[in-house]
């Protein structure tokens, strides 16, 4: 039994260091001795062979997707209801609502990038950007960093121009956000992630 009152945090430390002075990042760290690229096409993916063995096991070759880096943005207005695009995606074939966003230019940090794209795909300038979380949609195989931002409010500016990330623009309620998920009319992680966070933990105080 561990102590009661440590709690989560207790656990957590336990697992961290199991008192044989080896964090996990030693126990359990692959090795890695080398990568080559074998199909590249900047900016949107590269596929590597990455030569590494895992610990206890056989070295072999890992196919490693490497994509570019997104920032998605969570824009909510005074009626709490978020700015999202209506669009159909033909890789799964589905029609669903998503947050606006998209890749991120070399040189340019998330947070002005994800400001560009919510303007771009929704003709909405968003107020200042606060970050909200940072994470990797299938960390397995594929590296694809994603960043999340919030902004309170935004400013029309004008119709976007139509393109291949056009979609119909709306201000979906939050309060509906639960039922959309049990329907699978939210696509992508980075708009459920985003969501969720929100839903979740409330927005940034600041």
């Amino acid at each position: 039994m561990g102590d009661a009152t440590g709690g989560a945090d207790g656990l957590l430390r336990s697992r961290i260091d199991d008192g044989t002075g080896s964090g996990p990042s030693d126990v359990h760290r692959w090795q890695v001795f080398g990568a080559r690229t074998v199909y590249e096409r900047r900016p949107w993916v590269s596929l590597d062979l990455v030569d590494v063995q895992p610990p206890g096991g056989e070295r072999f070759e890992h196919h490693v997707v490497r994509l570019f880096r997104a920032a998605i943005g969570v824009v909510v207005n005074d009626q709490d209801q978020v700015l999202m695009l209506w669009r159909h995606r033909f890789v799964s074939d589905q029609w669903g609502w998503e947050l606006p966003g998209g890749i991120v230019d070399d040189g340019e940090s998330p947070a002005v990038a994800v400001a560009r794209e919510v303007e771009e795909e929704t003709g909405w300038r968003p107020t200042a950007m606060w970050h909200l979380i940072s994470y990797q949609p299938m960390v397995g195989m594929i590296d694809s960093p994603h960043d999340v931002y919030y902004a309170k409010g935004a400013t029309f500016i004008n119709r976007p121009a139509a393109s291949d990330e056009a979609g119909e623009v709306a201000w979906v309620p939050l309060a509906s956000i639960r039922g959309l998920l049990d329907r699978n009319e939210i696509l992508g992680s980075g708009s459920i992630v985003g969501l969720l966070h929100v839903l979740a933990f409330g927005v940034p105080k600041g």
